[in-house]
């Protein structure tokens, strides 16, 4: 209401500012007396009555009474200036169109239309900036004491964080000084701030300057990058945050209110790769989408990121009400054009799975439901092989039958010649996945890829709590490595790799370099200000049944591909088993898991997966290695 309130008066400052435009060209252009009157007065007058009717129409057309003023900026002057010009063009051709008529008298000289244009594009524009102008000059004081500010980055996204602090004065957040790598930048100011030296001066600059926190304002920054000003600022003892990397960026803006202490999933980012979404748009774009599992970690993040290609509907499927319900909420408050429906269902239900494609109709299919915990399943396999193998072959059925144009299942490193019951099931279910595309010709498709950073029940969370509880922190072996990646990344991998699929691929995600899980423990504790072996103990507790030291992400046997996307390698040659013998025995695993014969269960998982050994758990070697 405030807002429509302030809008009346805008639009009586135009009438007013139209009319001085309107009489102001003519008084530019001639000199007022006698001859003016006798001449030209009766031009002026319908020039003035033309644009008074004329003008606003125009100006309301093109939004110029809905918006708020003391937030203009460069789009909006874009807006005012094409506004005015449709609109002068307008009255300039039914005033020339009166006169050619002979309507309006012989004294109307035709640059008094130019002229009104410039003025009022003048008084258009300056008297909305100058609301913005008011706006800033009457900004609430800052109370207390101001937080110098150092910028890593003069960028964009950087120009963004210190137009915030400078208008947020409620921040007191002072920002001193610029740091960027870029040597055209060096000894010239954004937006009043200094740019002060490179990342490497880091160090220099904080010893020669009084600055209170230092703030990395690069979403593309590496994790070597990110690390760097870490190591320093603890060093120094200078707090330190940033704003979220680019994918987790995707669909937000940036603003003081995103920045966050750093984690340790900026420590393990990794250098932007330059993508061509224009086949990912073509496959989300206008469909309706399901995706299974989406209150956990990947399906949530898959639903956030495909809701940036305006899918005609989102449906979220999952066991978990309460997941379900949250993530309902968020997609739902971030994204009010896009229909999104929650079901409720089990995986394994056929019956129910069946009504959902019968009513909703999906096209494209991303399965993300699956029990992951390692030691869970080893003590609850049956459950394992219903919710990872059974649930698979129901939605892989479902999406045959319905005629979904394209069907997904995420899986995971742990599928690659397994030795616990999670990796035996996600790697048959990977072999229904493609059994099908085979038999049926539909695009069905694989991707695979290892650990994702801050997933529920996952090991960053677990460190966490334990350090907040003054430890100590268990590692299992202190040469136990992982392949890591945010789950941001991996989602956006993962679409990517969709939109490649035509049936029948298993991809696999470029996780760079694997990470001492022993590694990952000490940057974690160091990010909470503590040091490791002094302030937290760590205690190495042996490696558990079902684990390896190592994971890998393709047998030796299999050749990867390349792909168009220099992060996603595609299969081939791996070794894998499909026809009606492979199908009759994972009908019988089926039995075996609903009757709850798991000593038969475990000998057919072995003799199924390709390099399976769930019975033998992790090798001996690895147990008498503990420390």
């Amino acid at each position: 209401m405030g807002s429509r309130f302030r809008n009346r008066y805008v639009l009586l400052a135009d009438v007013l500012l139209i009319a001085i435009s309107a009489l102001g060209s003519y008084v530019l252009r001639l000199e007022i007396g006698e001859d003016f009157f006798r001449f030209y007065f009766q031009g002026a007058l319908w020039l003035l009555g033309v644009s008074l009717v004329i003008k606003p129409l125009v100006y309301y057309w093109f939004g110029l009474y809905r918006r708020l003023w003391v937030y203009a900026s460069i789009d909006e002057l874009k807006l005012i200036a094409t506004a005015v010009t449709v609109a002068s063009l307008l009255v300039s051709g039914l005033v020339i169109g009166l006169f050619w008529l002979q309507v309006i008298g012989p004294g109307f000289p035709r640059s008094v239309l130019a002229i009104d244009w410039l003025l009022s594009l003048l008084l258009v524009g300056g008297a909305r900036f100058s609301l913005r102008i008011l706006a800033e000059s009457s900004a609430p004081p800052r109370y207390g004491q101001l937080n110098k500010v150092l910028i890593i980055g003069a960028g964009s996204a950087g120009a963004l964080v210190v137009k915030e602090m400078q208008k947020t004065r409620q921040v007191n957040l002072q920002p001193v000084a610029f740091l960027d790598d870029d040597p055209a930048k060096q000894g010239h100011s954004l937006l009043g701030v200094p740019v002060v030296g490179m990342l490497t001066d880091l160090a220099r600059v904080l010893d020669e300057q009084p600055v209170d926190e230092v703030i990395i304002a690069i979403p593309t920054a590496p994790g070597r990058v990110v690390r760097l000003v870490a190591d320093v600022c603890r060093l120094k003892g200078v707090p330190f945050r940033t704003m979220p990397g680019l994918y987790e960026l995707l669909g937000g803006r940036v603003s003081v209110s995103r920045l966050r202490e750093v984690d340790i999933t900026d420590l393990l980012r990794r250098e932007l790769t330059a993508t061509d979404d224009s086949l990912l748009g073509e496959r989300l774009g206008g469909r309706r989408v399901l995706v299974t599992g989406a209150g956990g970690s990947i399906g949530r993040e898959l639903c956030r990121q495909i809701a940036r290609w305006n899918p005609q509907e989102l449906i979220l499927l999952g066991h978990g009400e309460n997941s379900i319900f949250e993530s309902l909420l968020e997609l739902r408050e971030n994204n009010p054009t896009i229909k999104i429906t929650p079901i409720i269902a089990d995986v394994r239900d056929d019956v129910r799975i069946e009504s959902v494609f019968l009513q909703l109709r999906p096209q494209v299919v991303f399965h993300a439901a699956a029990h992951k915990h390692v030691p869970l399943m080893q003590t609850n396999i049956e459950e394992a092989v219903l919710n990872n193998v059974l649930g698979t072959r129901c939605i892989v059925e479902a999406a045959i039958r319905h005629n979904a144009e394209h069907m997904v299942l995420i899986s995971t490193d742990k599928a690659v010649s397994p030795s616990n019951v999670y990796g035996a099931t996600k790697r048959l279910a990977e072999m229904i996945v493609l059994d099908a595309a085979r038999q049926s010709g539909k695009s069905l498709t694989v991707v695979r890829f290892g650990n994702v950073l801050g997933s529920r029940g996952s090991i960053i969370p677990i460190f966490k709590h334990q350090i907040a509880s003054g430890g100590p922190v268990t590692v299992t072996h202190p040469g136990m490595r992982r392949y890591f990646m945010t789950i941001p990344e991996a989602v956006h991998l993962v679409l990517q790799a969709a939109a490649m699929g035509q049936g029948g691929e298993t991809f696999v995600l470029n996780m760079g370099q694997p990470v001492r899980i022993l590694d990952l423990a000490e940057d974690l504790i160091r990010l909470s200000g503590l040091e490791p072996g002094r302030d937290i103990e760590i205690v190495f507790t042996g490696v558990r049944p079902g684990e390896k030291l190592n994971e890998v992400l393709w047998e030796p046997s299999a050749q990867t591909l390349k792909t168009s996307h220099p992060d996603i390698y595609r299969l081939d040659n791996e070794e894998s088993r499909s026809g009606e013998v492979f199908r009759k025995s994972v009908r019988v695993l089926i039995e075996h898991a609903r009757a709850s014969r798991s000593p038969e269960i475990l000998d057919l998982l072995d003799e199924l997966v390709p390099g399976a050994a769930v019975r033998g758990g992790p090798l001996q070697e690895d147990v008498t290695s503990v420390v």
